[in-house]
């Protein structure tokens, strides 16, 4: 299994870190905008790989070295404002990047998975399969995964249960237009109920991100667990259902336009989309995403 990780920024750094640990990368290739830091990086990860059960051979190149890889996350970004309070405001500059640096990665790799983690991932994932020319399943963007974990963690410790055994899911845009399905979340088949209190939770979790990027200038850990556990799925064939983002392809009535939904990640990629159950202020709340995301798609548009 070769893995690739193209942006060696704190959350490249974080996932390679991250990916050396599990024991099923046999090779993975580092590639980053400076490629001193992209070699620190590769050399003090092998340094590491004594203290793991099945060491991964680790080397930084350029977008030459990728070539044959199975997986390809992509980390990479523009610079970030000092005061970032919309990801939206990454959109045009990513765009310009992602259309330069994804096509020679698409043809050194035919028949990668594509895991896109920049910001903002639905807008930069559904140009993905457009500058790649790969087929939908196999562009997958990370998505609301780390927005449900944190629901998840947050209802964890109203519930006290532990947190993968809570199924929630916050669905839609990563970003400012993202919904909890609350509707359809449930702990051992009993309905977790959408009370106030919850509510102030899930407005806790919407602004979770920007609230670690005012204290500490940028995420990196959990978004980059949350990836390494998309890989993981791709990699070894688990089928998780995980709320990634995907191309929406009529689910109520929203088209061509990629947002997280529930989807069973495998070898293939998106294996297939599931359709919750949605009341209709959720319903109203996954259109308006859409509409959203829409509209930033367009503004980013390359002349």
């Amino acid at each position: 299994m070769k893995i690739s990780v193209v942006g060696m920024g704190k959350v490249g750094s974080a996932l390679a870190f991250t990916l050396c640990q599990r024991n099923f990368v046999h090779e993975m290739v580092l590639v980053g905008r400076r490629r001193e830091f992209a070699l620190g990086e590769a050399l003090d990860l092998r340094h590491a790989q004594s203290f793991v059960e099945v060491p991964t051979r680790i080397s930084a190149g350029t977008a030459e070295d990728t070539a044959g890889s199975d997986i390809i996350a992509v980390c990479a970004s523009v610079p970030a404002p000092t005061v970032l309070v919309d990801r939206a405001a990454l959109g045009p500059g990513n765009v310009r990047l992602m259309q330069e640096l994804l096509p020679p990665l698409a043809r050194l790799s035919p028949k990668a998975i594509l895991v896109m983690v920049s910001n903002p991932v639905d807008v930069l994932t559904h140009y993905a399969i457009e500058f790649t020319g790969f087929p939908a399943e196999r562009v997958i963007g990370s998505g609301t995964l780390i927005d449900s974990a944190r629901l998840r963690h947050e209802l964890s410790l109203e519930l006290g249960i532990h947190s993968q055994d809570l199924r929630a899911y916050i669905l839609g845009e990563h970003g400012d237009s993202q919904f909890a399905a609350m509707s359809c979340a449930t702990a051992g088949g009993e309905a977790i109920d959408d009370t106030p209190k919850r509510r102030a939770l899930i407005a806790q979790v919407v602004s979770a991100g920007l609230e670690v990027f005012k204290h500490k200038g940028y995420t990196n850990y959990g978004i980059a667990l949350s990836v390494a556990a998309i890989v993981e799925a791709v990699a070894l064939d688990t089928k998780r259902t995980l709320p990634v983002s995907v191309v929406v392809d009529g689910f109520l009535g929203v088209e061509d336009v990629c947002l997280s939904l529930p989807a069973v990640v495998g070898r293939a990629g998106i294996e297939r989309i599931l359709r919750p159950q949605l009341n209709a202020a959720e319903a109203a709340a996954f259109r308006a995403s859409a509409a959203a995301v829409r509209d930033q798609i367009a503004k980013a548009r390359p002349a």
